[in-house]
């Protein structure tokens, strides 16, 4: 038996934050606005994770109203919902991401993003795709305002 989820997340772009994304820091002027690390990325990962098996989304498990969650590291997170995924039996297939971000350039750092999430998942790079994209200046992320990710993520059956 093979589950699907998806996931989508938006975060804010403001001075005086680092920038983290797919679980490493990149360097820039500004960063990610949210109640954790706002690593908009993992987000998107983990909230198709829970949406593969059913469980709801990230807000449900770890809401901002809390603040035990107050500048948690995304990749513990996810490290979490992963937990769930492998207690109701199944693996991964593939998981597949797209990155909305005007600037900064984001290819130097992809296979980095994906390291980091292969080793979060528990599987190989060949199973982790991350793309990044800009809006070509249009939206609020191409007035560099905020950052957009998704992601759709295979689950098998072990």
């Amino acid at each position: 038996m093979i589950r699907i989820g998806q996931g989508y997340d938006v975060h804010q772009l403001v001075e005086g934050r680092p920038l983290v994304l797919g679980g490493i820091e990149i360097p820039h002027d500004k960063g990610l606005l949210g109640h954790s690390d706002a690593d908009v990325l993992l987000h998107t990962i983990t909230d198709a994770a829970l949406g593969a098996i059913g469980a709801g989304d990230l807000g449900k498990h770890f809401p901002d109203t809390d603040e035990a969650f107050k500048d948690a590291d995304s990749k513990e997170l996810l490290r979490q919902v992963w937990t769930l995924v492998k207690d109701a039996g199944y693996t991964l297939g593939n998981v597949d991401c797209t990155v909305m971000a005007q600037k900064p350039k984001l290819a130097p750092y992809i296979e980095q993003m994906r390291e980091t999430i292969a080793d979060l998942l528990e599987t190989t790079i060949e199973n982790v795709g991350v793309k990044a994209t800009t809006t070509e200046k249009l939206g609020f992320v191409g007035r560099e305002e905020g950052m957009a990710a998704q992601a759709v993520i295979l689950l098998m059956k072990k």
